[in-house]
């Protein structure tokens, strides 16, 4: 890619769509295209197409996504199947009809089997059975993974796809219904010390900011605390899901932008298929390889935030994948490595979410 080139990155306002534009710009990109979904519904593929042929973009960087978290993606499991397939296909057909030069799919981690050898390693899909409860968001991403991979040994198309593992960083979701395990855990944990500490302009102030459940700024103080409990989280302490046994890598998701861009200037799929008898898996993991217990995690972050109550593990609450260690030697042979640090991207994002506390109006996620 030059500077010039056209580059469309979809699903430009998420966690994982902003993080790639601007590290786009502060490298000098200067003729990117983004769509808000209100101005493009990726699920239509007539716009899509129309979106395409106005456009005609070079590059195309694939982070749009419905994503969320345990409770999420267990409950709206037609949802995480249908839509996220519905709009990988759509993307990837228009890329390959419009010649588009290179396409970036990003995926999960999470397509990996929930019993699979650690770290794991990209030969490792489709090896065993899938976590069960995030089976059909896991089996749209493989199926992208699969038509990127298919497309490329049928048409010369050049769809390279990566897989980051858990991330988190500015533009996060905190929706305790969608959201992933860390902008949930600071949400929370923030929520339970303004509660622990009376700080009822606190909790005003997050919700005006984001609505939370049937609550929003204008909810009587009786209303929150009923709701609040309902989450988990008392004046006396704090209750999270599961054991807090499980093992997770977490990756700040400006590093993830970098490796992007990185894989985007420096590697192509041949160079990934080269050699290979069969072409498979030629995909590439993108983490940190360092792991954290849900329960030190948790323990992290209320050290960030200064919350001192208990932090109690309801293990009749699901788990989870036990230990989902990422495997980057692929990437790192190829000189990429990540910089932020899991302390200090927590404290990071928890003055991301302070900061954005401060500003007008209301959203939904």
């Amino acid at each position: 890619m030059n500077e010039n080139s056209k580059i469309y990155v979809a699903g430009h306002k998420g966690l994982v769509g902003s993080a790639i534009w601007k590290r786009l710009q502060s490298k000098g990109y200067t003729n990117l295209v983004g769509r808000t979904h209100s101005e493009l519904d990726l699920m239509d593929s007539i716009s899509v197409k129309e979106f395409f042929d106005l456009e005609q973009p070079r590059y195309v960087i694939f982070a749009a996504a419905y994503v969320g978290g345990i409770i999420a993606n267990n409950t709206y499991r037609a949802d995480f199947i249908y839509r996220n397939l519905q709009m990988q296909n759509n993307i990837i057909i228009e890329s390959y009809r419009h010649k588009v030069k290179k396409l970036l799919f990003l995926g999960s981690t999470c397509i990996y089997p929930k019993d699979c050898p650690q770290p794991i390693n990209e030969e490792y899909l489709l090896t065993s059975p899938l976590e069960y409860t995030n089976e059909p968001y896991a089996i749209a991403k493989i199926a992208g993974l699969k038509m990127c991979e298919s497309f490329n040994i049928q048409y010369g198309t050049n769809f390279v796809a990566v897989m980051p593992t858990n991330l988190y960083g500015p533009n996060d979701n905190f929706d305790l219904e969608e959201s992933h395990v860390i902008p949930a855990m600071i949400r929370k944990i923030h929520l339970a010390k303004c509660l622990q500490e009376n700080n009822w302009s606190g909790i005003k102030r997050d919700l005006t900011r984001r609505i939370f459940d049937d609550l929003d700024g204008k909810s009587t103080l009786e209303n929150s605390i009923n709701t609040f409990n309902k989450y988990g989280i008392y004046s006396t302490h704090l209750e999270l899901w599961g054991t807090g046994k499980p093992l997770r890598d977490f990756l700040w998701s400006e590093d993830m932008a970098d490796a992007c861009l990185f894989v985007m200037n420096k590697i192509n799929f041949h160079d990934m298929a080269q050699g290979k008898k069969e072409i498979r898996n030629c995909h590439i993991n993108i983490g940190t390889g360092e792991e954290i217990s849900i329960k030190n995690l948790a323990q992290l972050i209320a050290e960030v935030i200064g919350y001192k109550g208990r932090i109690k593990f309801n293990s009749q609450q699901p788990d989870g994948t036990m230990r989902k260690l990422t495997d980057t030697s692929k990437l790192a042979s190829l000189g990429w490595h990540h910089q932020v640090r899991l302390e200090e991207g927590i404290n990071r994002l928890y003055q991301w979410y302070l900061e954005d506390q401060e500003k007008n109006g209301h959203d939904v996620k």
